[in-house]
């Protein structure tokens, strides 16, 4: 890829260029996560992608870096996609399950090298277009002016989204219970030392999908918040479902990495948020102090700090700030960042296999942990706990985790989402105190829902 760089003119706001690029073909967007650039990217090539996080390497390496104009921000051109829960930690038995019930694809995605990118603080835009031999489409000046006429043109008007039905919860209380005193009792016997169980639930909608993403973000604003749709050719093979898009305010970091330091930010212990600052300021200094929640983000560590240590130089895996508390519009979080100098030869896709699924939405020992969850949630989870993000042309790389995630797909003339909610359970877990903290987690999703 041969990157040409122009800057935009106009409203450089994400609300204002999403409504106007978001009808584009596999749109996606990305939100700054911990820096200060924004990514919406569109048009990908015609490449349809393969069913498995291996098989990406070889897929992403169709795209080779040519030089080119600068690119600001952290992308410059490469796979951006959504990984499912269900494709199972790489090299090992995916777990038995039954399918997951919409038929979501596996891998969704495509490689990208036309996008904008923007500075938020700044408000300032550019417009990267990929210069690729072969290329089928149009020429680049074409592609430019026909971006920078969308971008000038009329503002589109998003449908209302609200929605269209009851909230329908698949798994009711005393069931989620159940399964909760059952993987206790698996937990008692040695097979594991914890394992994340989550619920589904499900709601019509009416209305532009789009318009629900821009008030999930106004209402539960999240660090990797993300959209992404698909079609057809978007899409591994083997989806029911071959039209659909995430909307993602996922509060978690599966990977980071610029070439040579690899991090990974897992999140355990949440407590709710409180009614004023000072019942708030309490439920999170007891969430700072519970030797609970401090144990679980405990686990976790140590089995990230083993999945980066196989890809790090020797002694180079180091943890920081643990626990740290972060505050989110429904909840607070324990997180702590586990940070690894990566050896040479290991490149973002070997990463992204030793640490696919992410913990901390597994347990421990992870393989245990997978195999407990399909045995008691019965049905795959699809997207939600996968990741969605990018490995760029130069090996860089960020993805998130698919926690606090829509799915939406049509449904005759109005549509559908889908959406889980869960938590990690140890020996000491209460099984009502951890039904209410699912509820809690999905409460921002709930209040986007319904227009709050």
């Amino acid at each position: 890829m041969r990157p040409r760089t122009f800057p935009l003119e106009g409203d450089a706001r994400f609300e204002e260029l999403f409504t106007r690029l978001s009808a584009r073909r596999g749109a996606v967007a990305l939100l700054p996560g911990g820096g200060r650039h924004a990514l919406l990217a569109f048009d990908p090539l015609d490449a349809r992608p393969p069913g498995s996080i291996e098989a990406l390497r070889e897929y992403r390496a169709a795209l080779a870096p040519r030089p080119g104009d600068e690119v600001p921000g952290p992308f410059h051109g490469g796979f951006v996609g959504a990984l499912a829960y269900d494709l199972g930690v790489a090299g090992e038995r995916a777990p038995r399950v039954a399918p997951e019930p919409w038929g979501t694809p596996r891998v969704a995605g495509g490689l990208y090298t036309d996008f904008v990118v923007l500075d938020a603080p700044a408000q300032r835009a550019w417009l990267v277009l990929g210069e690729d031999p072969g290329d089928a489409r149009p020429a680049l000046g074409a592609r430019r002016a026909e971006i920078e006429a969308l971008l000038a043109g009329p503002r589109p008007t998003l449908a209302p989204a609200r929605a269209a039905g009851p909230l329908v919860r698949r798994t009711p209380p005393a069931e989620h219970c159940a399964r909760i005193e059952r993987l206790r009792a698996r937990i008692a016997a040695g097979d594991l030392y914890q394992a994340n169980l989550a619920h589904r639930f499900e709601r019509a909608l009416a209305g532009d999908p789009r318009a629900l993403f821009l008030r999930l973000l106004a209402s539960n604003p999240a660090p990797h918040a993300a959209w992404l749709a698909w079609d057809p050719t978007l899409c591994a093979p083997g989806a029911a479902t071959p039209v659909g898009a995430l909307l993602s305010a996922s509060p978690e970091l599966l990977l980071e990495f610029d070439g040579a330091l690899a991090r990974t930010r897992p999140i355990k212990g949440t407590a709710p948020r409180g009614a004023d600052p000072a019942t708030d300021a309490i439920l999170a200094a007891q969430l700072l102090a519970s030797e609970k929640d401090r144990a679980e983000l405990a686990m976790i560590v140590d089995l990230e700090r083993n999945d980066l240590g196989a890809c790090a130089r020797p002694g180079g895996v180091r943890v920081e700030a643990f626990p740290r508390l972060e505050s989110f519009a429904t909840v607070h979080h324990l997180v702590a960042d586990v940070v690894a100098d990566v050896a040479p030869g290991v490149d973002a896709w070997t990463l992204l296999a030793r640490l696919f699924p992410g913990g901390s939405i597994t347990g421990a020992p992870k393989l245990a942990a997978l195999d407990a969850i399909a045995e008691l949630e019965t049905e795959g989870r699809g997207f939600f706990t996968g990741s969605l993000g990018f490995v760029d042309v130069r090996g860089h790389a960020r993805w998130n985790i698919l926690i606090r995630t829509l799915v939406w797909r049509p449904r005759g003339a109005q549509g559908e989402v889908c959406f889980h909610a869960g938590g990690g359970i140890t020996w000491p877990s209460d099984a009502e105190a951890e039904e209410r903290e699912t509820l809690h987690k999905a409460l921002g999703l709930v209040r986007a829902l319904e227009g709050a």
